[in-house]
């Protein structure tokens, strides 16, 4: 019961945190830092498709929290995040303890998690990087108790886990070869008992069923259907990465000394140096003392950060999360055989003696994640992030009936698809997509193919001026800004007078002919 409360207490004490920096409402469009938090707040709410990988499990679960009676649909889907991040705190608590038994190095592991800026950057915003820990997290804690108690229950538990991981983060592909080398190095008859693996591949894949939402949506004609993954072709491209997978081993062998040094400055920026020297000690006392563990975890640390350095996306630096994940495992690990130590030193003093020496030593063992908090709290508050919905009022009260909004992957999907106002204007997206798939997410309301789009909207001229010809011939013209379309003075250079409608967020073209 002890260690359950801890964990739990734990968990709320980041809850309560990303509470206080969670984003109020509708979000916007933001590079890097916030590239799908609003176009998923819009996918969550109408059970819609995202961009590869499709992320099925993290719609349908999230789309929960829409029913909530809290605040509008966009600070409900920003709760889940936040949600999920306290989950994943609480799990990851319930793994450090099964590796160290002791509460102190479990906690101090789990909170350090919990306030590393990563992760905490996406507790409070849409996004589905802290239901990829929670995922993860729940993998590895059934693959402990697997271990620990002798269960085949927990094994076929860890078998569906990581069919459901696969179904929302492709990077979770490497528990499935992760969790084999474990039950290998733990038992490797067990890996012979064709009943087990039986049962085993059947609940893997029974977790990969969710992908099943991807064509039965589509087939559904779902209000937002990025990619159309409704034959076999469209479904492997979206679940396979699309587009994504281009991205990988960008950089090569020449560059890794860099990658590494790049990886270096965000783990440091997210684990306190103190923990990190910590964390490495617990994990060569892993590989020395208990050595399935240590090659279950080193397999997958070394698997993520190899996969995250060598990976050219522009945000790139959440996909460090699980490998900090990892460190704050072996930092529980270090911490428990560090309390261990100072327990045998004191075994000469008197018990009293030994009491004050332990709870002043576990004292300041807690507040070693606490430093800096302050400063994580600021630098990843959202509690002040109006934008977008200022984005959404403007568009909404401002701009001429049948009128045609310039954007990128704003809010204004939001507005036409959740809010359903201003069903009269047409969005157009006309700012950096992607020109090899048929459909996409460029077109409000039409429902055609990419060539008839750039063909009737002009999309394929990607610094917009095309699409603003086209529109201005039907009636008026809206730019609606963010950090990936041009200057609104730019359009003057090609014909149009810019008028400023809301300042510094709507302005209206106007041909100057």
């Amino acid at each position: 019961m002890g260690p359950a409360l801890a964990g739990s207490a734990a968990g709320l004490f980041v809850f309560v945190l990303y509470l206080r920096t969670l984003a109020p409402t509708v979000l916007y469009y933001d590079d890097p830092g916030m590239l799908d938090a609003v176009m998923l707040q819009m996918q969550v709410a109408v059970l819609g498709i995202t961009h590869p990988t499709g992320y099925p499990t993290y719609l349908s679960l999230t789309h929960l929290f829409t029913y909530l009676p809290v605040g509008d649909v966009a600070y409900r889907v920003n709760l889940a995040s936040a949600a999920y991040g306290a989950l994943a705190v609480g799990v990851v608590f319930g793994a450090g303890y099964l590796l160290s038994r002791r509460v102190v190095a479990a906690a101090v592991a789990a909170v350090a998690f919990g306030l590393g800026g990563a992760i905490w950057s996406q507790s409070v915003i849409a996004e589905v990087y802290t239901m990829n820990a929670l995922l993860i997290s729940l993998t590895l804690v059934s693959l402990l108790l697997w271990r620990d108690r002798e269960r085949d229950r927990y094994l076929l538990l860890a078998a569906f886990l990581c069919g459901l991981c696969l179904t929302h983060h492709l990077t979770s592909g490497l528990l499935l070869p992760a969790s084999l080398l474990f039950v290998g190095l733990v038992n490797w008859r067990r890996l012979l008992e064709w009943r087990l693996m039986l049962k085993s591949a059947g609940l893997f894949f029974l977790g990969l069923t969710p992908y099943l939402y991807l064509p039965i949506r589509s087939w559904m004609d779902a209000p937002m259907d990025a990619n159309n993954p409704s034959n076999f072709e469209r479904f492997w491209y979206v679940v396979s990465g699309g587009n994504l997978t281009g991205s990988f081993f960008a950089y090569g062998p020449a560059k890794l000394p860099e990658r590494l040094l790049f990886y270096w400055g965000h783990l440091t920026d997210n684990l306190n140096p103190i923990l990190i020297m910590v964390a490495l000690t617990g994990a060569a006392l892993m590989v020395a003392r208990d050595r399935p563990v240590g090659l279950l975890l080193g397999f997958l640390y070394l698997g993520w950060a190899f996969y995250s350095i060598e990976n050219a996306i522009p945000d790139v630096n959440l996909y460090f999360i699980p490998t900090y994940l990892v460190l704050c495992l072996w930092t529980a690990v270090g911490l428990g055989a560090l309390l261990t130590e100072v327990e045998h030193l004191t075994s000469r003093f008197s018990r009293t003696t030994r009491r004050v020496a332990l709870g002043l030593l576990c004292v300041a063992l807690l507040v070693i994640p606490l430093i800096g908090v302050r400063e994580t709290s600021a630098a990843n508050d959202m509690s002040g992030a109006n934008l977008g919905r200022e984005q959404v009022d403007a568009v909404a009260e401002k701009t001429a009936p049948n009128a045609t909004i310039l954007h990128h992957r704003s809010s204004m999907w939001y507005l036409a698809l959740v809010e359903r106002r201003r069903q009269d204007l047409t969005l157009v997206d006309p700012y950096l997509h992607n020109t090899k798939v048929e459909y996409a997410d460029i077109v409000w309301p039409a429902d055609i193919d990419l060539a008839t789009t750039n063909r009737r909207y002009g999309t394929n001229d990607f610094s917009g001026v095309t699409s603003a010809r086209i529109a201005a011939k039907k009636g008026p013209v809206y730019l609606l800004t963010s950090s990936y379309i041009p200057e609104p003075a730019r359009y003057e250079a090609f014909g149009f007078k810019v008028v400023e409608v809301e300042k510094d967020i709507l302005y209206r073209l106007i041909p100057k002919n």
